[in-house]
C-alpha cells in the first residue's frame, strides 16, 4: 500500500509557452507550465513549488556580433569551450492551487536591466533566435487519498527545458524601458561624473556621455576595488 501511495506523488513538468506580463511593477515573464500527476484520480490540494531558472548557453550557436557583446561575460570566444557555463536567472516560489490530474500554472520570472547581473548581460547580448533555459523544480505536494490528507516532497530530479524566443524578452524590456538602458555605478564614480556634468552645464546624462566619448575629455576616475 505504501509503494502505491508513493507512485501517486509523482509529478511531471512541461513548459508550453511564455508571455510578458503587462503593467507589472517591473518586467515579468510568465512560463506556462503544465503539471501532471501520474495518478489521474489523485486529488491535489495545493503545491508549494520552488523553481530555479537557469540559462544554458551551450545549447545554442552565436553569430559574430553576439560573440563580441558576450566577451564581457565569457571572455575570448576561443575559450568558450571552458567558460560557457549555466547562468542562474531566478529563484521563485509559486503556490499552485487545487487540481486533479493536471493543471497549467504560471511560473513568474522577474527580469532586470541591471548590467551587473550576468543574466542581463547574456540576454542583452543576443541578437535573435532562442534562449535555452532549464527550470528545476522542488517543493511540497499536499494531496488526499483513501487514507486521508497527506504530503510529500517533489524529487530533486524534476526539471523542464524550454527555448524562450529572444524577441519576446527584447519586446518586453522595450515596453518597460523604451529606448533606455541603465547601469549601477559606485557612488564615488558617480560623484565624479556628476561634478563633470554640472561644472560644464550639460543638461542631460546622454549629452554628458556623448561629450566624453566624442571629445576624449578625460575625467580621471579613481580605480576602485570591487
Amino acid at each position: 500500500m505504501g509503494q502505491k501511495a508513493c507512485r501517486m506523488f509523482e509529478l511531471s513538468f512541461q513548459i508550453e509557452g511564455a508571455e510578458a506580463v503587462p503593467f507589472a511593477a517591473s518586467p515579468l515573464l510568465n512560463l506556462k507550465t503544465r503539471i501532471r500527476a501520474t495518478d489521474s484520480e489523485l486529488c491535489i490540494h495545493n503545491i508549494l513549488l520552488q523553481c530555479q531558472v537557469q540559462i544554458e548557453p551551450t545549447r545554442r550557436p552565436y553569430i559574430d556580433e553576439e560573440k563580441i557583446k558576450l566577451q564581457d561575460l565569457f571572455g575570448d570566444p576561443i575559450r568558450w569551450g571552458q567558460t560557457l557555463r549555466p547562468i542562474l536567472w531566478a529563484n521563485v516560489n509559486v503556490v499552485v492551487p487545487s487540481f486533479a490530474c493536471e493543471t497549467l500554472a504560471n511560473i513568474p520570472v522577474p527580469c532586470t536591466f541591471d548590467f551587473n547581473i550576468a543574466s542581463t548581460k547574456y540576454l542583452y547580448g543576443l541578437e535573435g533566435g532562442e534562449i535555452p533555459i532549464c527550470v528545476f523544480f522542488s517543493g511540497t505536494v499536499f494531496y488526499a487519498n483513501a487514507e486521508g490528507f497527506r504530503l510529500t516532497k517533489i524529487p530533486w530530479d524534476r526539471e523542464a527545458k524550454f527555448r524562450l524566443p529572444v524577441p519576446l524578452w527584447k519586446e518586453m524590456m522595450e515596453m518597460y524601458y523604451p529606448n533606455t538602458s541603465w547601469v549601477c555605478l559606485q557612488r564615488d564614480v558617480f560623484d565624479q561624473i556628476y561634478r563633470y556634468k554640472t561644472a560644464r552645464g550639460i543638461p542631460t546624462w546622454e549629452q554628458t556621455f556623448e561629450k566624453l566619448l566624442a571629445s576624449g575629455e578625460g575625467i580621471e576616475l579613481r580605480k576602485v576595488d570591487v
